[in-house]
């Protein structure tokens, strides 16, 4: 039977744990023990150990970082791309998923749109996406519509309402959850059409409802005056039935209870009531 030698830990010291606190390094502090008892056990140079606990706090920073950002967005933390994959009866392709986590449509400044039923995760998936982004150090919000809707009724109120969307227009990517649960009322149509005015270049817009768009009056009510560009827009419907798997080729049965990603060129013009 063989057994494993291991290097016993040196404890930190009152004079080291001042230094590394004058530094702000004291988190190194948990780690620094264990990194150099496996130091001396790899050989490690002076410059390679040195190397590792550096590494050791940039990943520590970044973490806190992507928390801290995460959170003044908004974010739900428990919300992670892991835990949705994960739902035993999602069904997806898998491929195009990866197409939409990989994050490609916010890097050309295109958007999201997100459909389905009631409970099948859109709010999860994504809130997922927006924790990707912030990982990638990009800016997100996650609003409600409802509340999103109060929020710009009160800034009218008191004068601030341009300011308001100028700060939506600012953020690379702005997560609207619960889209057209009920129909716009002109104010609300207007403060729409404003943000999607100056997002629709260059900002990514990832958008959650449980209607079709035309149920949902997504375009023909609230963009039909946008003369949008060509973009590209990820449509992605989401369902439940059966184990999580991807779809095979010469499959004919019905899809409709499927996950769906796919690619949808806008009109230039939205036909419909202008409001």
């Amino acid at each position: 039977m063989t057994t494993t030698n291991r290097v016993a830990a040196d404890p930190v010291g009152a004079d080291l744990l001042r230094l590394l606190k004058a530094l702000k390094l004291g988190a190194l502090a948990d780690t620094l023990p264990e990194r150099a008892a496996l130091a001396r056990q790899h050989k490690l140079s002076h410059i390679g150990f040195l190397e590792t606990l550096l590494a050791d706090e940039v990943s520590r920073r970044e973490s806190r970082s992507a928390a801290l950002r995460a959170a003044k967005a908004g974010l739900d933390p428990g919300m992670r791309f892991d835990s949705w994959t994960a739902q035993q009866d999602l069904r997806y392709d898998r491929t195009l998923l990866g197409d939409l986590t990989s994050l490609r449509f916010l890097d050309a400044g295109q958007s999201a749109i997100i459909l389905g039923p009631v409970g099948v995760g859109k709010t999860h998936l994504a809130t997922a996406l927006g924790h990707i982004a912030i990982r990638r150090r990009h800016s997100v919000l996650f609003a409600r519509s409802d509340k999103l809707f109060t929020r710009l009724r009160a800034a009218r109120l008191d004068h601030t309402v341009d300011a308001e969307i100028r700060r939506l227009a600012a953020v690379d990517v702005l997560i609207i959850d619960d889209f057209a649960l009920r129909s716009l009322d002109a104010t609300e149509t207007s403060d729409f059409y404003e943000i999607v005015v100056e997002r629709h270049q260059n900002k990514t817009t990832i958008v959650t409802s449980n209607r079709e768009p035309a149920k949902a009056h997504l375009f023909a009510r609230t963009c039909a005056e946008v003369a949008l560009k060509r973009d590209m827009f990820a449509g992605i419907r989401v369902g439940r039935g059966g184990r999580a798997v991807g779809p095979r080729r010469g499959d004919r049965r019905d899809r409709s209870s499927l996950l769906r990603v796919s690619s949808r060129r806008l009109p230039r013009r939205v036909s419909g009531r202008s409001y």
